[in-house]
């Protein structure tokens, strides 16, 4: 879908989010909205996420359109890279895996493997995609 609003948001390297809701006030990381172009595509560049207990690494993500939320979800990472990027700084200080892999994730066995992202290397990082499917 051409022009719609694609939010996404998630913690940093510390498993620590940004902004008022998050009882971080008058700070704006990690977080972003963008349009898709006109074949549909929305492109972000952001750190690979943080955790916090209880919960995989996950991105949120909001599809908007015409004024209405037309997709809610979550964006799961593949276990090898997850515990790969967990095992170097800053992530080693924040613990070296999640405590909770994609299989014991609430949300992830809800669907969440919808949500797995492609990824491939891209010289010290990853490229991550998805086709995101929404209601309209």
């Amino acid at each position: 879908m051409r022009n719609a609003a694609v939010d996404v948001w998630h913690c940093d390297a510390l498993g620590v989010y940004s902004g008022a809701v998050a009882d971080n006030p008058g700070t704006n990381f990690l977080r972003g909205i963008q349009k898709t172009n006109a074949k549909g595509v929305a492109t972000f560049k952001t750190i690979y996420p943080g955790f916090y207990q209880g919960r995989a690494v996950h991105v949120h993500v909001k599809v908007h359109m015409g004024g209405s939320v037309v997709h809610t979800g979550q964006l799961f990472f593949p276990p090898a890279v997850t515990n790969a990027v967990y095992a170097k700084n800053p992530y080693a200080r924040h613990g070296t895996r999640p405590d909770t892999s994609n299989a014991a994730d609430a949300i992830y066995r809800n669907g969440g493997s919808k949500g797995m992202l492609a990824l491939e290397r891209s010289g010290a990082g990853y490229v991550g995609s998805i086709a995101v499917g929404v209601h309209v």
